[in-house]
């Protein structure tokens, strides 16, 4: 990395080879030279998901799927599973859009357990289930994999937010059965951010098929209009396309695998170093860590998180703060990307030095 170095939880650090490809000169995107680029980006997306189902390019965030899902997906009502701010933002923002909210929720720092998805649906009349897996504002991973079982033992459609985690850990779409899959490119896939991309199940379709009201930029069943077109309904961000393809590429080069394992080794390096060596403690429950990120607690060592990482900001390594009321007493280490071991090593060495000044 070049200074400042970048160990934020998105955007992150973007390797030159990926911000070259953004040097594109434009052409249409009702062009052939765009039909290319779609047709080409696609199934490696599906490759990144483990999925065959239509995957869509979304101009926008990852907030703008959110709207789409409460736009198509929830029927009437949905239920939330909530344990940080990004989850229960996602909830809210179904409510924004006219649909009733159930929530189910867990303290900052604990897991959605599958058990307790199941009691929730069992008393519920909610149509489908939000999900975010890896909640980045308190570095928890919920258990997806099971978590989508009882969705669909429960006849539930499921909305997963995977921004956080795609590319730095495992997902499969087809095989674990997730109807909507949802993501932005500027956390583990190490892209500039304006971009978000979603695979689609049958049945949710189905459903934007008979949903009323649901506008128009969002609308999944003319996103798939234009999908088969290899397009988009409006413009699309061909930079970020561009780059998202390249970084992509470079995924698959180093493998997927290797990736997701890559993304671990770090992670639990970072961990064991800010609690072992350093004497902080981790905020979620140890079980359900992120690997895409660390949440690290100050408040035990009395230590004003703000301040250490202004000191840690001077010296050129800018680390992810704490978010929301933990602004002050947590800090978060994103290994999402392009952070290697010897990044974290050289970062860390200089926490410990600065922590001597406290």
């Amino acid at each position: 990395m070049d200074f400042p170095k970048l160990f934020t939880v998105g955007p992150v650090y973007v390797r030159d080879e990926v911000r070259e490809e953004m040097g594109r000169q434009m052409f249409s995107h009702r062009s052939s030279e765009y039909v290319d680029l779609h047709s080409g980006v696609i199934p490696k997306i599906q490759k990144l998901l483990f999925t065959k189902k239509p995957t869509f390019i979304y101009p926008s965030s990852a907030t703008g799927i959110w709207e789409s899902c409460a736009r198509n997906v929830v029927e009437k009502k949905a239920l939330s599973c909530v344990n940080g701010a990004f989850s229960k933002r996602f909830g809210k923002v179904i409510e924004a859009n006219g649909k009733q909210v159930e929530v189910l929720e867990k303290p900052m720092g604990q897991p959605i357990l599958p058990e307790e998805l199941d009691t929730a649906l069992s008393k519920s009349d909610a149509d489908s289930v939000s999900i975010v897996h890896n909640e980045t504002s308190t570095g928890v991973m919920n258990p997806l994999k099971e978590l989508i079982k009882v969705c669909n033992d429960h006849d539930v459609v499921s909305m997963v937010d995977v921004v956080s985690s795609v590319a730095g850990a495992p997902i499969y779409v087809d095989k674990w059965g997730i109807d909507v899959c949802l993501f932005s490119v500027q956390k583990c896939l190490a892209v500039p951010p304006g971009l978000a991309c979603a695979s689609i199940s049958e049945r949710v379709l189905e459903r934007s098929e008979r949903a009323k009201n649901k506008g128009y930029y969002f609308d999944m069943k003319l996103l798939e209009k234009y999908h088969l077109k290899n397009n988009t309904p409006a413009t699309p961000p061909i930079p970020q396309i561009f780059a998202l393809s390249k970084a992509l590429d470079l995924i698959f080069e180093e493998g997927l695998e290797n990736v997701w394992a890559r993304h671990k080794r770090v992670s639990d390096f970072v961990k064991k170093r800010c609690t072992e060596d350093m004497g902080f403690t981790l905020f979620p429950d140890p079980e359900y860590a992120s690997q895409t990120l660390s949440c690290i607690s100050t408040k035990e060592k009395g230590i004003n998180a703000k301040e250490l990482l202004a000191k840690m900001k001077a010296k050129g390594y800018i680390v992810g703060s704490g978010y929301g009321e933990l602004k002050e007493t947590t800090f978060r280490v994103g290994n999402m990307g392009n952070v290697y071991m010897g990044d974290v090593e050289e970062m860390l060495d200089v926490m410990q030095e600065v922590l001597g000044s406290f």
